[in-house]
């Protein structure tokens, strides 16, 4: 940690130049696409296609069960069943599979008249029918921020993307500049907010210049920079350094609503032009790939097909295969997953030998943790299986930034150890509950 960085973030090298200067890449659709049954952790949908119906882009595929999430297809062809494929999760999950006719034949999801004359609840209405969920990677239904707006003044747009690699928010920004500040607007208009404010990192002069230009014609949205540090994209670390306040569970409870700004982008063009979340640009970055990009593909193209089009892996030993960046990405066995909706980067690292060594007690970990926990002693309470060590330390409110691991100098993965911890935790108290329902 250094003086200007602060107390749980930390200056990272980037490495967004290997991307984020190159336009965004259009991938043709593949001859099958595998839509997976899976947003965030829910993987039970209502199916609403059979095998041999025929679909077009927009046809409503599934609704998720829980939590009402319509997925709806990328492509026109025929619907060949449902198969388990690996998933992102690292599990086999439920895809729908469709075999691509690549015809452009279509439906609006929604077909709104007049846009502009949308109420609050009408706004709130449209994010719920157009399956918008949080597209910097969290998958959470957009829609359920905005249930509740009583007391919300302020709307961060999150436009900051920290983590190492991972520019597909900045060219998305770039391209759909205009997309960008309207979605915004229903966004302000949803949440009751009196202003908003899109939040990017320091130093990226070209997107500042054309977002304080667009700003000029929204007399309620402000464009500020941040420290380029990390973990400054993690919404608590927004409103902490943004708004100056804290919060307990949620950015609602101190008048903040924060969404990514691709979310606002799709809803921009979910409202305007009727299109649900069909097609993701996605940032293929890392050492491990010959020619890095960002990419536009359709939701359910798998991943070895994208890596093809770009170039192939780097002639090098095997790499580490991450969704996601390489702070907070989770490692996938292979390149057989698709892209998901909500994917946002995936990166590929050639695999370097790391020495290990016994922990030193320094504190590097617990005072470089955003979340202001102490992965060291959670480390110990994980080894020791001690359950009640584990609630004591709060273990639950890690949110696996991999800051512990990145700090601490003798390379050990301690985020490893808080991760299997809050399982550990999270299964004790599942098994307790199941005991108090007997």
């Amino acid at each position: 940690m250094t003086i200007l960085s602060g107390k749980g973030r930390t200056k990272l090298d980037g490495q967004k130049g290997l991307t984020k200067d190159k336009p965004i890449l259009s991938i043709e659709t593949p001859d099958v696409v595998y839509i997976p049954l899976v947003i965030g952790t829910a993987t039970q949908f209502d199916v609403l296609v059979k095998e041999g119906d025929e679909v077009v882009i927009g046809t409503r595929l599934a609704v998720r069960k829980d939590m009402y999430v319509p997925i709806y297809s990328p492509v026109c062809g025929t619907v060949k069943g449902i198969e388990k494929r690996m998933h992102i999760t690292g599990r086999p999950q439920n895809h729908i599979v469709i075999e691509n006719n690549h015809k452009e034949d279509r439906v609006k999801v929604l077909d709104i008249a007049d846009p502009d004359a949308l109420s609050q609840q009408e706004i709130v209405d449209a994010m719920k029918e157009l399956g918008l969920v949080g597209l910097g990677g969290s998958g959470f239904p957009t829609y359920v921020k905005y249930g509740h707006p009583e007391g919300i003044d302020t709307l961060l747009i999150n436009g900051v993307e920290c983590e190492p690699f991972l520019t597909s928010d900045h060219l998305s920004m770039k391209r759909d500049i205009s997309a960008l500040f309207d979605g915004t607007e229903f966004m302000l208009k949803a949440a009751g907010a009196s202003k908003a404010i899109i939040a990017i990192k320091e130093h990226k002069p070209d997107l500042l210049e054309l977002l304080q230009n667009e700003a000029k014609s929204h007399r309620h949205i402000e464009v500020k920079e941040v420290p380029d540090n990390y973990p400054m994209g993690w919404e608590r670390v927004l409103v902490r350094v943004l708004m100056k306040k804290e919060y307990d569970r949620l950015p609602a409870e101190v008048g903040v609503i924060v969404n990514n700004a691709s979310t606002a982008i799709a809803l921009s063009k979910g409202i305007r032009l009727g299109e649900g979340i069909t097609q993701r640009v996605v940032t293929f970055s890392g050492n491990g790939f010959k020619d890095p990009q960002n990419v536009e593909v359709a939701v359910g193209t798998p991943v070895n097909y994208i890596v093809e089009k770009i170039g192939g892996y780097a002639d090098a030993p095997e790499g580490w295969l991450l969704s996601g960046g390489p702070m907070m990405g989770k490692s996938v066995m292979n390149d057989q997953f698709v892209i998901c909706s909500y994917t946002n980067g995936i990166t590929c690292l050639i695999k370097e030998e790391t020495r290990t060594l016994a922990c030193l007690k320094c504190g590097m970990c617990t005072e470089n943790c955003p979340s202001r926990l102490q992965p060291v002693k959670i480390m110990q309470a994980e080894k020791a299986a001690n359950i009640d060590m584990m609630e004591k330390l709060d273990v639950m409110r890690c949110i696996e930034c991999g800051m512990c691991t990145y700090t601490c100098p003798s390379k050990i993965e301690v985020t490893d150890f808080v991760v299997k911890a809050k399982r550990r935790l999270n299964l004790a108290n599942i098994k307790k509950n199941a005991l108090k329902k007997k």
